[in-house]
């Protein structure tokens, strides 16, 4: 559940964030995106009830690995899955703004669900897919690729959001952003995911955002750190070009990025149905253990100023949450499997199993 003050959204202008995360949440239906069941608010609070992922944030779980990272056919397996779920919010109008591992759950099967909507931007006009006037696809079946860019495709925002590590080229300049934002981030994803580092982090904020403006992505090499594919190289220059226009998925949205080499072989269609790397389990932990962090950066921000108004001026000044909806949505069973939440369950008694995931015969069990 989660639980937000009133007092503290309004403090921090958030009000408009907190109602765009409840209105992305009770719309979205898809397996890799967090499920809201059930949403109310009482005098002095808001709640989000969702759907409980036992194996808390997918940057803990890196954490645990050696050196923090995966192996590339780990690695590929995520991104695919972040890949589906960003295809689905662009479709469905939105910028999601805010992809990082610390906004990426691990659910109790092991697949991956993003949350923390807040930071989302909704397109102005929402617009049908369409197809792709080309011979390449990214299916093994030949079936045509949808154009998910032209959903949003003329659509500029203007806020300064992000997550420092994260945030775009274009962000910084000032200039407006579109769902490039959102491949931007996933290159930064792959490169975390296989190096336990981003690649423009430096001593400071203003450092950093100029190592973004204007440093190429460099590799690792030595020093115990892995050697990856040329394919995986590319597709993360791709992805980490500063021109938006230039980027991998520019021109087709999600469907650039699963005809990427890269992904050659992977099995969109059957993604939610295949074993994932990492499992969490419940097992014995260090009492009172609290969750690792960045180190004072890796919070979700929003410098754009507070006089800044993105959307219609309609609300009601007597209550500016009276938009927030009691929702309950309801489903009629979870297919996947069934874990027994404990409230008394320490942070560090989460652990993760690595599995054998190309030798894997039986594929794991998923809701939906």
């Amino acid at each position: 559940m989660k639980v937000l003050n009133k007092a503290e959204m309004i403090k921090r202008n958030k009000i408009k964030r907190v109602l765009a995360e409840q209105e992305i949440l009770a719309s979205s239906n898809h397996p890799f995106i967090v499920t809201l069941y059930h949403s109310f608010q009482s005098e002095d609070h808001l709640f989000l009830c969702m759907e409980y992922c036992m194996g808390g944030e997918f940057f803990r779980a890196l954490q645990t690995r050696e050196r923090r990272s995966i192996s590339e056919a780990d690695a590929r397996f995520y991104a695919a899955e972040v890949t589906a779920a960003l295809e689905y919010l662009h479709l469905m109008g939105y910028i999601y703004r805010d992809l990082k591992p610390e906004n990426i759950l691990l659910h109790q099967s092991g697949h991956i669900m993003l949350s923390d909507f807040d930071l989302s931007k909704q397109s102005g006009e929402l617009r049908a897919p369409t197809i792709v006037n080309s011979a390449r696809s990214y299916s093994n079946n030949n079936m045509p690729a949808i154009d998910t860019k032209a959903c949003i495709a003329d659509f500029r925002t203007n806020s300064f959001v992000g997550t420092e590590e994260y945030i775009a080229p274009e962000v910084i300049r000032g200039n407006g952003h579109t769902i490039a934002v959102d491949w931007w981030t996933l290159g930064i994803l792959i490169y975390e995911m296989l190096f336990g580092i981003t690649p423009f982090k430096s001593k400071s904020r203003n450092a950093t955002f100029a190592n973004i403006l204007r440093q190429e992505v460099m590799f690792p090499d030595g020093n115990g750190f892995q050697t990856i594919s040329s394919q995986c190289k590319s597709i993360i220059k791709k992805l980490l070009i500063k021109d938006e226009n230039k980027r991998l998925g520019s021109r087709a949205g999600a469907s650039d990025i699963k005809a990427h080499p890269f992904f050659k072989n992977t099995q969109w269609a059957l993604l939610r149905n295949q074993t994932p790397p990492m499992v969490p389990f419940q097992g014995q932990g260090k009492p009172g253990a609290s969750p690792p962090s960045r180190g004072g950066n890796d919070e979700s921000v929003d410098f754009t100023n507070a006089s800044h108004n993105e959307t219609s001026s309609d609300d009601n000044q007597d209550d500016p949450f009276f938009k927030f909806n009691s929702i309950t949505i309801h489903h009629d069973g979870i297919d996947g499997d069934e874990v027994e939440e404990d409230d008394t369950v320490e942070l560090g008694s989460i652990h993760y199993n690595m599995t054998n995931r190309l030798a894997a015969s039986k594929p794991s069990s998923r809701r939906r």
